[in-house]
């Protein structure tokens, strides 16, 4: 069996897939030339190989490079690895087994960590929201002159919001170095800013 075909697509949505590896790939120095290999692919920004539970995850930019492209690429590096054996596990000698058990418990700190900045992400989307309702009803005249608009007001903010939270990596590490390349993505961001700026103004 192919090395590819041991890949097994476990979860898939814009920008993020991962898969379900075979053991081998879990090797130190075949994880690393995996997660180099992958991260060396133009539009993947974040590449996270958890050997204990034999998961690669991918995180990519679709505007650079969609799914097919990804997966196409992927089939390539793989088999270019497989020619070249750098998927075959070395040995590892007794005096450095103490070492492999060590970065087993690195990777684990690392998935807790990993859940640790989800939670935290989770609960500063929350403050947030809390804050913009501080906001909005320190003006309780404004909600009782009109009570629709100060709710798609809100609603508005929670967007902006949502939408900026959602595309942060994207901006930092994309958009902000290739401004000519993501101009209709900063033309969004602008016209975004700007209907939310005009709907607060009085009429």
């Amino acid at each position: 069996m192919s090395i590819q075909k041991e890949f097994v697509l476990r979860y898939n949505v814009d920008g993020h897939i991962r898969f379900e590896i075979p053991a081998r790939i879990c090797n130190v120095d075949v994880a690393k030339a995996v997660t180099d290999g992958i991260s060396g692919i133009d539009g993947v920004y974040r590449v996270n190989l958890y050997r204990n539970q034999q998961k690669l995850s991918i995180r990519f930019n679709e505007a650079v490079c969609d799914f097919k492209s990804l997966a196409r690429q992927l089939f390539d590096l793989l088999t270019e690895l497989d020619i070249k054996g750098a998927l075959k596990p070395t040995p590892v000698s007794t005096s450095n087994r103490w070492k492999e058990k060590a970065k087993a418990g690195l990777d684990d700190f690392r998935v807790t960590r990993w859940a640790k900045e989800k939670f935290g992400a989770a609960k500063e989307t929350v403050q947030a929201a809390k804050v913009i309702t501080r906001l909005g009803m320190k003006k309780p005249s404004a909600f009782m002159d009109d009570p629709e608009k100060a709710v798609i007001s809100f609603l508005n903010d929670i967007l902006v919001l949502f939408l900026i939270k959602l595309h942060w990596n994207d901006i930092t590490q994309n958009w902000l170095i290739k401004p000519l390349k993501y101009r209709y993505e900063w033309m969004a961001l602008f016209y975004l800013f700007f209907l939310l700026v005009r709907s607060r103004k009085q009429k």
